[in-house]
């Protein structure tokens, strides 16, 4: 007999008992974003391989090593998206929803990227991704981290989390930077390790962002971005960090935050946690103002970030999620063979007469004792009891399984308004 399939590596299930911390969290995001006036934007999780080289870079990681990639039966290379912001882009200009105006887009969902899993990093993660079009000035790039704050906030995650900005400057700068970053590093080429080594004429930029503590020395004293801006990306993150200190948000500037995509240009910010262990960054986004034109469309200022979920989540502790909003308000005990029916019914009109009533109907028979005991588990506050008593007198009785409170009995008409003020009470 063949053994159990297990799922594949890095891939995870989401178990009924983690799932409520990921609906609050989303519930969250949602509201959140909808009262800054963003829409949500849903895309493929299927795109042209071309589609990542031509935004990610060929030399990036994520493209050289870490993409699901496969040909399919016309012969078309597709690859699973690796992250959110090329697809979002694409999505845009093909729909024309970037000629002439401005969108402020979310999208959230799972991306793809075949890499070493460990806590933290998976290869399926779920990420929400949020973009700008249209708009250039540092007000949005601060109205976007003023928005990633408040999000903390509402999570409780305040003091878990710390913003780190840079700006990487013009494409123009960058270069000039480049040639001054490389040729400093190949002078100290023997203390390279052999991933940097092959970052050095590809990605140099990566290097500033290594996790080898032996590199930390090097890199400190290496040539610093921040002093080789242009005047225009000097002035834009002047005035970002002076409208973040004017809001009272405070930060820490990275000099060595150069973010893994070549896409991005002046503003880059991450919010990271020292909490989860070498997967610390929970939050990341920036400046992406060529990209639009990039995959074939006019140029278009464009700003955004992406939020890891298997972190956020992570990094929520026990209490913080309201359970009692994800489970049922009352647990229906039936016994008889006139109250397994009556019940039925009951359970559909108090759906349809109770907004918002969550309730959970006991199936498979048993004893009123052994009834109670899953009524208990299913972490509802209260028993709807129905036996064949009840069924002959139009009743129902009241069990309270989270308090001190003496039993009742009510008549069928009364238990409309009952529940409906015992949800108003809990919602």
């Amino acid at each position: 007999m063949s053994g159990n399939i297990q799922a594949v590596r890095g891939m995870n299930d989401i178990l009924p008992e983690q799932t409520p911390t990921w609906q609050f969290v989303e519930e969250t995001l949602r509201t959140l974003l909808a009262s800054y006036g963003y829409s949500e934007m849903r895309m493929p999780l299927l795109e042209k391989t071309e589609l990542f080289k031509r935004s990610i870079g060929e030399v990036t990681d994520i493209v050289e090593k870490e993409m699901y990639t496969f040909e399919d039966r016309n012969g078309d290379s597709l690859t699973l998206r690796p992250e959110g912001t090329a697809g979002c882009v694409r999505a845009a200009i093909e729909n024309g929803l970037l000629h002439n105006q401005t969108q402020k887009l979310w999208y959230l969902g799972p991306m793809f990227r075949h890499e070493r899993p460990q806590k933290g990093r998976y290869r399926q993660f779920h990420q929400v991704g949020v973009e700008v079009f249209g708009l250039e000035g540092p007000d949005v790039d601060a109205e976007l981290i003023l928005m990633s704050a408040r999000l903390w906030r509402l999570l409780g995650l305040e003091d878990a989390v710390t913003l780190q900005l840079n700006s990487l400057g013009s494409s123009y700068a960058r270069a000039l930077y480049r040639e001054k970053l490389v040729h400093y590093f190949q002078a100290h080429h023997d203390q390279l390790d052999e991933d940097s080594q092959r970052r050095l004429h590809t990605n140099p930029l990566r290097i500033l962002d290594s996790k080898n503590p032996a590199l930390a020395q090097l890199v400190a004293a290496a040539p610093k971005l921040t002093e080789h801006l242009d005047e225009e990306s000097r002035l834009h993150f002047k005035e970002l960090c002076s409208q973040l200190d004017a809001l009272g948000v405070r930060y820490q500037i990275n000099p060595c935050l150069v973010r893994g995509l070549d896409y991005y240009g002046r503003t880059v910010f991450e919010w990271v946690t020292d909490k989860l262990g070498a997967q610390g960054t929970v939050c990341a986004g920036g400046r992406f103002d060529g990209l639009v034109e990039q995959l074939g469309g006019k140029t278009t200022p464009a700003v955004g970030f992406a939020i890891g979920l298997e972190r956020l989540t992570a990094l929520l502790d026990e209490g913080v999620v309201p359970l009692e909003r994800y489970r049922p308000h009352a647990y229906v005990v039936r016994a008889g063979e006139t109250a397994q029916q009556h019940a039925l019914l009951l359970a559909e009109r108090l759906r349809d007469e109770v907004p918002g009533l969550r309730i959970q109907l006991n199936h498979g028979g048993g004893s009123f004792k052994n009834q109670l005991k899953r009524a208990d588990k299913s972490g509802a506050p209260l028993a709807l009891v129905m036996g064949e008593e009840e069924a002959a007198a139009g009743t129902v009785g009241i069990k309270y399984l989270r308090e001190q409170a003496e039993q009742q009995t009510l008549a069928l008409d009364q238990i409309v308004p009952f529940l409906q003020d015992y949800v108003a009470g809990r919602n």
